[in-house]
């Protein structure tokens, strides 16, 4: 099975195939009966990239508003347990090692330590200090400062006076000793620890948005299929139940023009 090969079967089927764009950023996307590869993606991911844009054409046939719903398991296997759920996670694990997430947990492993460090030095002179309550003392010192505007944002250009009189003020978490000489030990590391707290929060949303978008139902299917085509053996045997399920409905016709391309 060679691209040339596929590409023509694809266009026999009405399809309109583009491997010259930049496919929207991505490897390819799939979107009213084209398909788009992007020029950019090396060669031997042209035809798995192909063979997923054509799994997400022949869903679209199973479900038409898979695009804006991403799917369902019950549709795309007549089947939705949480056993091939899991098995097409693993199967996705393997085809895009980037749904790991590997680089954002580590990077979130680094940041949590560095949020327990400066609880640590708040701690030496506040015992009693409790991320999940206020820190009074604190409060009570931040509302005369202008380091308050560094619980917000990790650098400010503050602007001062009148309009003959300006003045402008660069301050940094990073030089915060520096800039507020007389800033307790245990406040500065508070303002840390809340930056950190907020890098956390990103970094969970960022896991979260790529958890959501490779558990889509949509994706899951489409990179069954091009699990199977990278190792046959490897995925049927990560997924015995999800291939055989596929291939049941494959061979009865449910998946349409995909049988054709299990005979190539």
């Amino acid at each position: 099975m060679d691209k040339k090969e596929l590409i023509k079967y694809f266009k026999s089927l009405g399809l309109t195939v583009h491997t010259t764009t930049k496919a929207r950023g991505h490897q390819g996307f799939f979107l009213k009966n084209r398909i788009d590869i992007s020029k950019n993606i090396p060669e031997n991911r042209v035809v798995p990239t192909l063979l997923h844009e054509f799994a997400h054409y022949i869903h679209s046939k199973i479900e038409p508003d898979m695009n804006k719903t991403g799917g369902t398991l019950g549709m795309l296997f007549k089947d939705d347990s949480r056993v091939l759920f899991d098995e097409l996670i693993k199967v996705t694990n393997f085809v895009d090692p980037n749904s790991l997430c590997v680089r954002l947990y580590e990077h979130k492993d680094r940041v949590k330590s560095k949020i327990k460090e400066y609880e640590n030095i708040i701690k030496i002179y506040y015992p009693d200090f409790m991320r999940s309550k206020k820190f009074k003392e604190f409060d009570k010192y931040i509302k005369k400062s202008d380091a308050r505007y560094l619980l917000k944002y990790d650098r400010v250009k503050l602007i001062q006076g009148g309009f003959f009189r300006k003045t402008t003020k660069l301050y940094s978490i990073d030089n915060i000793e520096k800039d507020f000489t007389d800033m307790p030990k245990a406040f500065a590391a508070y303002i840390r620890l809340k930056s950190y707290q907020k890098k956390q929060t990103r970094i969970s949303a960022r896991i979260n948005k790529y958890k959501k978008y490779y558990e889509k139902p949509a994706e899951l299917f489409a990179r069954l299929v091009e699990g199977l085509y990278l190792d046959r053996e490897w995925v049927e045997a990560i997924a015995p139940i999800a291939v055989e399920r596929f291939y049941k409905l494959a061979e009865a016709g449910y998946y349409m023009e995909l049988k054709n391309l299990l005979l190539l």
